[in-house]
Parts: structure tokens; sequence; C-alpha cells
């Protein structure tokens, strides 16, 4: 069977597919291995026999840094979008290539909705000043695709507008609107200290680090100031990050919870090929389904645990990494 043909198939398959499913996971990594030359020679100086590959803790991660330096394709095609990642602190940035901008738009959708709902639901407000500003961000696509959906007024970006948003979260409030403000944690805190308002009756997300703009902090010394400010018993936490076309949510606590395209492992800090049993702290390793023609398999510089019920903790960056916009506080 020839690359169109093999990707038509998994293509088919992606839509009711999950990762618990072995034999469509391992479809996907010999498929990947085939035709992404990338990620195929980086398997290949592991000495890892494709044939010997029939579990998924047997499939070899790509490291993320690999997205700063090489073009990472399955197949030849062109690209309809290009995001790049936080140059915090003047690095390079990752580069993802999406293929089909609508096919990321809808993932995220489905990623959205087993945790909150239709989207299209909310008022969706959003404070990601930064995310503007650096263009071509993942982030923002999403939420700009949740905003053109929603079917409630007053939905929108408000970047340095905090008194505009004050007013927005209160007329919905007195509407009783469903609401949803998405923000990156520097700007929420921002917007903490000058409007420490009752935000009890909406869902409020953070996402992204300080981004340089503050010191960092424990994402529990966060999601208790927020709470202060905004008399609310919890936080929610969207984790996502430009090399990965799936998110993972947290209603609270930042336990988050994956959709089903996607998966965390833990892997040992001290050996990426030997993994580590639920509860004890490790790398982050991501099986994302929805990056069919990219790689989906991305050993990340976070480190964390999962859960039992299949969740996981994101706790912190590896020694070394560049600080990224991806809830990569110390937790």
């Amino acid at each position: 069977m020839d690359y169109q043909s093999r990707r038509e198939e998994l293509w088919k398959k992606l839509s009711t597919a999950t990762v618990e499913d072995t034999d469509f996971v391992l479809e996907v990594f010999r498929f990947q291995y085939l035709y992404n030359p990338m990620y195929q020679r980086f398997v290949d100086l592991l000495k890892v026999k494709v044939a010997s590959v029939c579990r998924l803790e047997d499939i070899p991660f790509l490291p993320i840094s690999f997205y700063k330096n090489f073009e990472i394709k399955t197949g030849s095609w062109v690209a309809q979008a290009v995001f790049l990642s936080s140059r915090t602190g003047g690095t390079l940035p990752s580069r993802h290539y999406i293929r089909s901008y609508n096919a990321y738009l809808q993932n995220t959708v489905r990623c959205f909705y087993p945790v909150f709902g239709d989207p299209s639901s909310y008022s969706i407000l959003a404070l990601l000043p930064s995310y503007l500003e650096q263009g071509q961000s993942s982030l923002v696509a999403m939420v700009e695709g949740f905003i053109g959906s929603s079917k409630q007024s007053g939905s929108g970006f408000f970047k340095d507008d905090m008194s505009g948003l004050c007013e927005q979260i209160l007329f919905n409030i007195q509407c009783k609107t469903p609401t949803i403000l998405i923000g990156v944690s520097y700007a929420l805190l921002d917007f903490a200290e000058r409007y420490p308002i009752d935000l009890s009756k909406i869902t409020i997300l953070e996402t992204g680090g300080m981004k340089g703009r503050r010191a960092e902090i424990p994402k529990a010394a966060l999601h208790y100031q927020l709470q202060e400010a905004f008399m609310c018993e919890s936080i929610g936490s969207e984790y996502g990050m430009t090399e990965l076309q799936s998110q993972a949510y947290a209603k609270k606590k930042g336990y988050f919870v994956c959709p089903q395209t996607m998966k965390v492992l833990i892997s040992s800090l001290h050996d990426p090929r030997t993994w580590v049993q639920a509860g004890e702290r490790g790398q982050l390793n991501i099986v994302d389904l929805a990056n069919l023609d990219t790689c989906a398999f991305i050993r990340t510089d976070d480190y964390g645990r999962s859960l039992q019920d299949g969740g996981f903790e994101v706790l912190g960056r590896l020694d070394g990494s560049e600080q990224r916009g991806c809830n990569l506080m110390l937790g």
C-alpha cells in the first residue's frame, strides 16, 4: 500500500480511534517511520528494530527540541499553517507545520468537549496579550476558533483592555451567560490585582506561565492567589504546546484529563527508555494521534506524574530546559 492510501486509511480510523487501541497506535508508528525521514533517522540511530515494536512502551519518542531545528513532516505536503512556540528570552522557536487548519480546529473542539461541553455554548473571553503579540500561536488559533463559533454575545480577545474585560464579565454574570475566561497566567494575576471581583459564576482557565513578565511561582500558589482575588473555589488549566495538536484540561488542582487522541507516559529522569509507575515523578512523553501528519510521539521537557485514572500532573521543567509558555510553573 502506498503513502496516500495508508494515510487515507489511518485518517478515516482516526475519528473513532483512541490511544487505548494499541494496534492503531502501532499502525501510526509504522506509518510515520516509513514516511517521516527525520523520525526514521532518529529511530534508526537508537537501533530500534521496527518489527520488534509491539507495545506502546516500545515506541521511541522524538525529543521536542527537534521541532526547533528540523521540518517534522510525515509525507510530502504543503502546510496550511505554521505554528510557532513562545520565544521567551530570545530562544529559537519550535515550528509545527499544520497540514489542515480546519482539522486542527475540529480537534481542539473534540479535546475541549468531554471536560467543559460545547465551546460554542460559552461566551469566550481571552486575555492572551503575549500570544497575540508573537503571532502564529496555536493557542490563539484555538481560542479564535472557539470565539468564532460562540453562540453567546461578548466573546473576544481583550489583550490589554482589562477595564473592558471587567465590564464584559460583569455584564455576562448579570445576564447569566455561560462564560469562560482563558488567560495567560501573568495576565490573570495582573487582572486580579486591578479587578479583584467575584468570578465564582464563571469558569477560569489559566495557561502559559509567566512569559518572563513575573517571577515563576508554584501552580498551587498561583491558583490560591487567583481564587482569593476572584472569590472562586477552583481555577481550571489548559495544557497544550506548539508541537501537539491536542490539548488536555484540568477543572481543578492541575489534574489534567487527556482526550481520546492523547496519552501521557512517564519515563525515568535518568533513562528515557525506562517507564515509571503511576504516582512516580519523571519526564512527560506524549502520544498525540492528531499529529498523524507530523510526529505522534513526543518527549517533552516537562516533568510530572501520571494518575491512576489516566490523568496527569505537570510539576515543572527539567533542569537546563528553556522556559516556554505551556503551563510550566513548578508545582
